[in-house]
């Protein structure tokens, strides 16, 4: 699905240079690679403060518990998500409240948000999924007049920008994840906490230190959660590259639409009006036969998966809640339809052709 070491071919001379640097220098967590990183991604993306954690579900979690997300609370979703979306919020002793999704975007359906609104309310947890950012106008709006934290889980959609803007400048606080396979991934785990507020800042970063702002005296209950200086020094390289590999993306996208567009039974991926996508994942949709593809692809030897194969509300983990089957017929529509082919930058017209004739030839032979 993404080939790591044809990136790192291409950059080794800069990434191996970083790590040299990082291991004579002899300081291994956080540091000075991490307060440059901080710094290089608040700029990025336009934001006043950036706090390196360990992973981006670590990012979901303490976001939330620096917004005051705390046992009791309900925090609304997405149920056709990565379980850490969910998990984090269950983390921090809330419940999550699922709403269904849009069937173009696989986004949070904006209309379903306010009746699920109660009391117990106390944030929106946006995804922006496969790259496309969610729409955060009526839920900045909804979040407004309800007196709700939004914190984005922007772990696909580094760079993706909703009416112009980067996602994770938009709410309360933005986590992204540095997962290897991102678009822009580390050589291990890695997540950062983007924000404007910097109240939620300094909790994140005590959070992230066991609780405590000096060493060795504690304000909080906190965690070990510490972006370590190589993967800040590794993901420092990669970023400046970042901008260039989105955009050689977006060129991927367009060439496997091209090529499969009119191929009756597949709906390729839409991107709304408000949105620049930035394709972390190419998904495709199937009304019928998704399975014997993915067995046929699987069988030519071409890499395939399914993101998501089973919606968060009817995992088993979250069956206390009460939801059934039928509760969010988009999702469970979209579990059983989509399937996302191999992308990257370094991806060749010449390995799209052939995937996409693959595909063809087995629309023709059904």
């Amino acid at each position: 699905m993404v080939d790591l070491k044809a990136q790192y071919s291409s950059l080794k001379w800069e990434i191996d240079e970083a790590i040299q640097k990082v291991i004579a220098g002899g300081q291994f967590i956080l540091g000075p690679e991490v307060k440059a990183f901080e710094e290089e991604m608040a700029s990025y993306l336009g934001a006043r403060y950036a706090v390196g954690v360990a992973s981006g579900t670590d990012a979901l979690q303490l976001a939330l518990l620096a917004g005051g997300i705390k046992p009791g609370d309900e925090v609304i979703t997405t149920p056709f998500t990565f379980i850490a979306t969910a998990e984090s919020i269950a983390k921090c002793g809330a419940t999550p409240v699922f709403v269904d999704i849009n069937p173009k975007t696989y986004n949070i359906d904006t209309a379903h948000i306010e009746p699920k609104i109660t009391e117990k309310t106390r944030a929106i947890l946006p995804v922006h999924l496969y790259g496309q950012p969610a729409d955060m106008a009526p839920i900045m709006e909804l979040a407004r007049r309800h007196h709700l934290k939004v914190i984005e889980d922007c772990a696909q959609a580094l760079g993706s920008e909703y009416k112009g803007e980067k996602v994770g400048s938009l709410g309360d606080a933005g986590c992204f994840s540095f997962f290897p396979s991102k678009v822009l991934g580390a050589y291990g785990d890695g997540g950062i906490v983007i924000t404007n507020n910097g109240e939620i800042a300094e909790k994140v970063d005590m959070l992230r230190k066991h609780g405590s702002r000096v060493s060795y005296y504690y304000l909080m209950s906190g965690f070990n959660s510490r972006l370590d200086s190589l993967q800040a020094a590794i993901l420092r390289v990669k970023l400046r590259h970042l901008d260039q590999w989105i955009e050689q993306r977006r060129q991927k996208a367009a060439l496997y639409s091209e090529l499969l567009g009119n191929i009756e039974g597949i709906k390729i991926p839409y991107e709304a009006e408000y949105a620049y996508h930035i394709f972390n994942y190419y998904t495709i949709r199937l009304r019928n036969g998704r399975n014997e593809l993915q067995a046929f692809l699987t069988d030519q030897g071409i890499s395939n998966t399914i993101y998501y194969p089973l919606s968060l509300h009817l995992q088993e983990v979250y069956r206390p809640l009460g939801y059934q089957p039928g509760d969010f017929p988009e999702s469970e529509s979209a579990q059983e339809e989509v399937i996302s082919l191999p992308m990257y930058s370094e991806l060749s017209e010449e390995q799209i052709g052939v995937i996409t004739k693959a595909i063809q030839s087995f629309f023709e032979g059904k």
